[in-house]
């Protein structure tokens, strides 16, 4: 997994990814389990390469209401917030979406496999979530459970999808 990515969203560059080290998304993501989650995806399918340039979108489906928090995670351990405590409908939902702030993704270097994870509550977070420096995958896991550790296992859900860039 030494492969590098990252996404520009305006002019910040973010890294992007999403599976757990063995590849296959959600097998470490103690959160997870409660369905609320139905699928989340990068806009060409999990899995799907970008070139360098393009634009990304990824799609979420719920099965109630909620608030939905996108965060990255390089293979550098670099973790960025891309869309933070957006309320979304049951249903699918595209990111980026106009309403909140970002008119576009563009895939950007480093180069390689990209993981992204959905934190997803019922009510609105009383809390932001905001990740500076590295992180190895257990303190992802730990930095990730904690934002939703206030929420019953039945009103939260965390979800993982990942996508390569050359």
């Amino acid at each position: 997994m030494g492969m590098r990515t990252a996404l520009l969203i305006g002019s910040l560059a973010l890294g992007l990814s999403a599976c757990t080290v063995s590849v296959r998304p959600n097998l470490a993501l103690s959160s997870s389990g409660s369905n609320l989650i139905t699928a989340l995806q990068p806009d060409r399918g999990e899995g799907a390469t970008y070139a360098v340039g393009s634009t990304i979108r990824f799609q979420l489906t719920t099965r109630t209401a909620g608030y939905v928090t996108l965060v990255s995670l390089d293979p550098n351990g670099n973790s960025n917030v891309i869309v933070r405590s957006a309320y979304v409908n049951a249903g699918t939902t595209v990111f980026p979406r106009a309403q909140d702030g970002a008119g576009s993704f563009s895939v950007a270097p480093p180069r390689g496999l990209q993981r992204v994870r959905a934190l997803f509550t019922r009510a609105q977070p009383g809390t932001d979530l905001y990740f500076q420096g590295s992180y190895d995958q257990n303190r992802w896991n730990d930095a990730t459970s904690a934002y939703v550790q206030g929420y019953s296992p039945a009103d939260r859900d965390v979800q993982e999808t990942f996508f390569y860039i050359r």
